[in-house]
């Protein structure tokens, strides 16, 4: 596996973030903290209904865009939350660290824009 420090997990993050188009990171994804943590919790794997053999690089916990209505009120910011340690165990190499961290950037946005699985692997 491979081993990086947070803070060198952290930047790759930044560094997606930075190549994805700017009028959907900068001007649309608007209130969504994007973070990470070593793993997905007990919790968000029982809400997922993921077996001990399934992993998770990325979630997106929020109301998406296409299910808000005109009195939306926001109480918490959307999150989006990046892997690490299923991302590293993933990965190869920094080359592909790199790529599955934003691929999985991308995939979490893409759920905060309402899209289903089935679109996203449609436009992948």
């Amino acid at each position: 596996m491979l081993q990086i420090s947070d803070e060198q997990f952290e930047d790759l993050i930044g560094q997606a973030l930075d190549e994805l188009p700017k009028d959907y990171v900068s001007r649309l994804l608007k209130d969504v903290v994007v973070t990470w943590q070593d793993e997905p919790t007990e919790a968000q794997r029982q809400e997922l209904k993921l077996h001990c053999n399934e992993t998770l690089f990325g979630l997106y916990e929020g109301r998406p865009l296409t299910e808000r209505y005109s009195g939306y009120g926001k109480i918490t910011p959307d999150k989006i939350t990046i892997f690490k340690n299923p991302i590293l165990s993933y990965s190869h190499d920094m080359r592909a660290l790199k790529n599955e961290i934003k691929h999985t950037v991308w995939h979490e946005m893409a759920h905060y824009f309402g899209l289903d699985h089935k679109r996203i692997h449609e436009l992948e």
